[in-house]
């Protein structure tokens, strides 16, 4: 018989009805193509605008790479490091996000806007005191934990990481509640407005470059300001839209906000276990990245470009999983647990073209990139030898490895995610490059070969958790 887990129940029907999905990832003959929730051209309005987000914010990561590559090879190397780092921060306040993503979706699939609002609030005010107290402590202690990290770098190479990890730093308030703010809209369904303020957030960015760089010649400081500038920029106008009566979810008086420790507590039951994941995650890039700084300042250069053209290979793929999470949402909130089951499927398959696509065009595109950003035989060299890798690797593995995690996330399965995402990452990817970098005296390619044997082992465990349907058990609302 073909048994088919719900919240509290189960369908069973004929072995001679189920086929292949049936019986593994979602029941067909319970599907109705007409009342789903998202419809082909509401999930079309969903996922475009959030994979361009994603595309064109790692394009204009590249372009910035690119202008500050233009000042040197310690310039990219420190704020590559520094960059690291950056995104460790990043990725905790992005799971509180993603935290609010989840609870507000299935809030609104309950038609619950009410408790959607508060729980917002609350989300704000969270990250607001986090981020502030984050700043303070980045500010204070920047010079000895940039040294804890990447001691062993070129002096000039410290110098720089530490002037642009100081002003970067001041911006993570501001980006913290960008995050937050970009995610109730998303959260209803709407993802064309964070996208517009985030490309011109990056257009600002960019043309910050240009001139900080090329006109008053700031070089690493420059860039770290336009940085700073594009994300107030981003923040100011998210919470001035969030203020307007005609959004499902309002965000007023921000200042006057009071905690509500109940729903802060809820806040954290989900956002914390997505933060450790991602914090695990990012200190794991960490210690590999501290490995790479044993290595020359070429080999660092190529794995610096190659980190960002691998990026955006991913774009697709990320974009997708971040509307999967407001999809599953809303259908597990909704209690059509089938029809969760249905969009992760659906939206893999996405993912997997959308990867392979990518992957193609970024390799042919890669030659002129390199030269463009002006990098020396060398690093041009070892830059295209990883990015062929990547090329025959990524798109047969990356999609099933990460996206039906977004969804399994979407449902409130965060611990089992943290878990098995926490022990991949340390026990396979960072053992095992430090082990080749170190140890065999790889060069910057043990980074790819120890990362595909963890996307292998991701898409083993997230599969097997989502064709056992345990994730449908832990409704967060």
């Amino acid at each position: 018989m073909g048994i088919y887990f719900r919240k509290n129940w189960v369908t069973v029907m004929n072995d001679n009805q189920a086929g292949l999905f049936d019986r593994y990832f979602y029941d067909r003959n319970l599907i109705e193509k007409d009342k789903l929730l998202f419809s082909g051209r509401a999930l079309k309005a969903l996922l475009i605008p959030l994979i361009l987000e994603q595309f064109l914010g790692q394009l204009m990561g590249v372009a910035d790479m690119m202008m500050v590559s233009r000042v040197g090879s310690s310039s990219i190397s420190a704020v590559s490091n520094v960059d690291q780092l950056n995104i460790l921060v990043i990725q905790v306040f992005s799971a509180l996000a993603t935290g609010a993503v989840i609870i507000c979706s299935q809030y609104l699939g309950r038609d619950d806007r009410q408790n959607a609002n508060r729980t917002a609030g609350q989300v704000v005010l969270t990250v607001l005191t986090l981020s502030m107290l984050l700043t303070i402590v980045c500010l204070v202690f920047a010079g000895p934990l940039l040294k804890l990290l990447f001691g062993s770098v070129e002096k000039e190479v410290m110098e720089y990481s530490v002037i642009y990890f100081y002003i970067t730093a001041a911006s993570f308030p501001f980006l913290a509640l960008f995050c937050a703010g970009a995610a109730f809209f998303r959260a209803e369904g709407n993802a064309k407005f964070p996208m517009k303020i985030s490309i011109i957030g990056n257009c600002i960015n960019i043309a910050g470059n240009a001139v900080l760089i090329f006109v008053f010649g700031l070089g690493v400081k420059g860039a770290a300001i336009s940085t700073l500038f594009s994300r107030v920029f981003c923040m100011a106008v998210v919470f001035y839209y969030l203020r307007k009566p005609r959004q499902i979810i309002v965000i007023r008086d921000v200042l006057r906000l009071k905690p509500d420790f109940s729903k802060i507590k809820f806040i954290l039951a989900v956002g914390i276990p997505a933060g450790i994941e991602n914090g695990m995650f990012q200190f794991g890039k960490l210690a590999i990245q501290s490995s790479v700084a044993t290595l020359s300042t070429d080999q660092m250069a190529a794995q610096a470009m190659a980190i960002m053209l691998e990026g955006l290979t991913g774009m697709v793929g990320i974009g997708i999983g971040i509307g999967m999470m407001t999809v599953v949402g809303q259908a597990i909130g909704a209690g059509r647990f089938n029809e969760a089951r249905y969009y992760i499927v659906k939206l893999t398959t996405y993912a997997f073209w959308g990867v392979l696509i990518s992957s193609i065009v970024i390799y042919a595109a890669t030659p002129l990139i390199i030269r463009l950003g002006d990098m020396n035989e060398t690093s041009g060299r070892i830059c295209m030898e990883m990015m062929l890798a990547i090329t025959i690797v990524k798109p047969f593995i990356w999609a099933v490895a990460f996206v039906p995690a977004y969804g399994i996330r979407a449902a409130g399965d965060v611990s089992f995610s943290m878990i098995s995402s926490t022990i991949i990452m340390w026990t396979l990817r960072v053992a095992l490059c430090i082990y080749l970098i170190r140890v065999s005296g790889f060069g910057p390619i043990a980074v790819w070969i120890a990362m595909f044997v963890d996307w292998i082992a991701r898409a083993l465990v997230f599969s097997l958790r989502f064709i056992s349907g345990k994730w449908l058990n832990k409704c967060t609302v």
